[in-house]
């Protein structure tokens, strides 16, 4: 294990060497990247090998929120350990990329991941392929910096793959889409590119969609296990259960995360301006700048609806997307 291969390159060096000129020399400083989290220490890869650290008081309680503090993905200034002890992060060095998404059952932001280049946006060709499920993704994605693409899993289990990449592509004009078979080995090929040059990539989606499948294969090695899906549902458990980085014998990084079947947005209103500029650009012709988009008179998205050139679903997520994440940005 190498700082290089986990992404390590001059602008992190720039940035770690900014932290230990703000910092008392006797700390020692030293630079790593956070690989595992777990409920009471993370792992760190460094130059030397991995190892088990520990958040310090001062720095949990100087942070501001909860998704300052440390994450997988995080490029880190530590501590170096004493006799057996832990070592200690003193700072996390400023992100270039950060998904959130608000934590399951409270309403509070949780950091998925930090310094992702591109995420792959995972969903399945089978019975639990959900379209309003990929656009949630879409907005979380483009809201935390990195590049989105779609990974439509299972290919070789739909009946018509075209109709499912057109309706794909329509939801997400420019973003990149490929039809893959894990399992089979097909199309894999098309998204190795995206490693090049030791970037890092992220993989979220649903339980079931086969990421740790996809995980494994890209990998090369088993180091994800997996499990069938449910036949009336396709529905699968959560094989994932806590985020991890994997360093590629090829190049690159891949972060594998826990399935999400519910997909809470965390105030992502960049991201939703710009998964749905279709309907913003529509908005401009209303009649009324406040226009809701639901009975007022000479709204031109009711009337793009009406004509067929928009689809009702559509608008509706649109819809509840900004009721949420207009009640967490007034919090």
């Amino acid at each position: 294990m190498t700082l290089e291969a986990l992404a390590w390159n001059a602008q992190w060096q720039q940035k770690f060497e900014a932290v230990v000129r703000r910092s008392d020399a006797s700390l020692r400083l030293q630079p790593g990247r956070i690989i595992a989290e777990h409920r009471t220490h993370y792992q760190i890869g460094t130059d030397t090998g991995e190892l088990s650290a520990e958040a310090t008081g001062r720095f949990r309680n100087n942070v501001a929120l909860r998704t300052d503090l440390p994450g997988v993905g995080d490029f880190v200034a530590f501590r170096p350990a004493e006799a057996d002890g832990p070592a200690f992060i003193e700072a996390v060095l400023p992100r270039t990329s950060t998904m959130v998404r608000k934590a399951a059952a409270e309403q509070r932001p949780q950091l998925l991941a930090a310094n992702v280049d591109v995420v792959f946006i995972m969903t399945a060709l089978d019975g639990d392929y959900n379209l309003r499920r990929v656009e949630r993704y879409l907005v979380l994605v483009r809201d935390s910096g990195a590049l989105p693409v779609i990974v439509a899993n299972k290919s070789d289990l739909s009946a018509d793959v075209a109709s499912v990449m057109a309706e794909l592509a329509a939801t997400a004009p420019g973003v990149a889409i490929h039809a893959i078979s894990a399992r089979g080995r097909s199309g894999l090929a098309a998204l190795e590119a995206y490693f090049d040059g030791h970037k890092t990539i992220a993989l979220i989606g649903s339980s079931g969609v086969g990421k740790s499948t996809l995980t494994n294969q890209l990998l090369q090695r088993d180091a994800m296990a997996t499990q069938e899906v449910r036949e009336s549902d396709s529905r699968g458990r959560h094989t994932t259960t806590h985020r991890q980085m994997f360093i590629r014998a090829g190049g690159g990084t891949l972060i594998d995360t826990p399935g999400m079947r519910e997909l809470g947005l965390w105030n992502a209103d960049e991201g939703k301006d710009a998964n749905f500029d279709d309907i913003e650009q529509l908005a401009l012709a209303c009649k009324f700048t406040n226009c809701g988009h639901q009975t007022e008179p000479s709204c031109a998205v009711l009337a793009a609806i009406t004509a067929g050139t928009l689809e009702a679903g559509r608008l509706a997520s649109f819809l509840a997307m900004g009721k949420t994440t207009e009640r967490r940005g007034n919090r």
